[in-house]
């Protein structure tokens, strides 16, 4: 929220000018969820709203990029991924403190556990071909015609990445982990060739997504933070960590045997998204490394959210939680490299 009577003056003032006059004050809400960036529900008399802010207190360097989000949204408006419109972004820290910026409130339903239950299994089927149809479209855009040159690098991507991710972990590491430290040394030394440049989202999973109220469609893919240009596959993979992982606050796929009916096995899921690509591809090259980096890089996230909690700014209440959970993702990369080093070595 604003952290006064005069900020939260000075957000009704700037909405009105910004996004136009509306009768009655304004009405702020938190929506409990985001681990990163705090996000709030803005009311505007006829006006609904969505508030992204950074958070206060000590962040860490590139962290919490709502300029990024903004961007890449304004980017992607009236193209095949489905995006809330982006309003108007506030780089003044004078409003709220913080940089913000507002977005249109997207109509829908946010689903949070992975195995859908009260659906038909037509229902989960579809929901889930839903999710590989639109990362295809995410990861078959033209970024260049979005405007989104110079949005990152090309080339490189899982290199850059870890060291980026090292980085952040090593700033907000507040014990030793074996696991994470095997992995800081083994991942460098494996890195797989990238089969060109993509838009990537860099956390699609189920609850970044607003589905349409009673249709197994996306209406908005939500949560932009991570968003870069890099590698689609890697992108792919780390949406696919449900069937992997257990993640605590969510309900995932992980340990499930058998699935609930409907719901695809991860190589069914695979192959839905490489026909969305316009492919009959059924496996993706060196997947095992692609899951062990991407359960490092989630554990270098964990470790930041929690060290945000033990500094007292994370944006979710349970983040503390998420403390516990580091140890165990670190643990399943790990296992996951030695999968595929065996794999390298037949």
């Amino acid at each position: 929220m604003p952290d006064s009577p005069e900020q939260t003056a000075a957000l009704d003032a700037f909405v009105r000018r910004e996004i136009g006059p509306f009768d009655g004050a304004l009405q702020l809400r938190r929506v409990e969820g985001g681990q990163s960036n705090p996000t709030f529900l803005v009311d505007a008399g006829a006006h609904r709203l969505v508030l992204r802010r950074k958070p206060a207190g000590t962040l860490l360097p590139s962290a919490h990029a709502v300029e990024r989000e903004y961007r890449v949204l304004r980017a992607l408006e009236g193209s095949a991924v489905p995006v809330p419109r982006a309003r108007v972004l506030c780089e003044d820290p004078a409003v709220i403190g913080s940089s913000f910026y507002l977005m249109d409130f997207a109509e829908g339903r946010i689903l949070t556990d992975q195995t859908l239950p009260g659906m038909a299994p037509a229902q989960r089927r579809a929901h889930y071909a839903e999710m590989a149809r639109v990362m295809a479209a995410l990861h078959g855009l033209d970024w260049r015609a979005r405007g989104l040159e110079g949005f990152g690098r090309e080339g490189g991507y899982i290199a850059r990445q870890l060291e980026r991710w090292t980085r952040q972990y090593r700033a907000s590491e507040t014990r030793r982990i074996d696991a994470m430290e095997r992995l800081i040394d083994w991942l460098p030394a494996h890195v797989p060739p990238q089969e060109g440049t993509a838009l990537v989202h860099g956390d699609f999973r189920l609850d970044n997504l607003v589905f349409h109220p009673s249709e197994p469609r996306i209406v908005a893919v939500l949560d932009w933070e991570l968003a870069t240009l890099g590698d689609a596959l890697v992108d792919f993979a780390y949406h696919c960590l449900s069937w992997r992982l257990q993640l605590g606050t969510h309900r995932t796929l992980a340990g499930l045997d058998p699935l609930p009916e409907g719901i695809p096995t991860e190589a069914e899921h695979v192959t839905d998204y490489g026909r969305a690509r316009g492919g009959e591809r059924h496996d993706i090259p060196h997947w095992s490394y692609h899951m062990a980096f991407n359960m490092f890089r989630l554990a270098a996230i964990q470790q930041g959210v929690a060290r945000r909690a033990l500094d007292g700014n994370a944006a979710n209440s349970r983040a503390a939680q998420v403390a516990t959970r580091v140890e165990a993702t670190a643990q399943a990369g790990w296992q996951a490299a030695e999968q595929a080093g065996a794999e390298v070595s037949r």
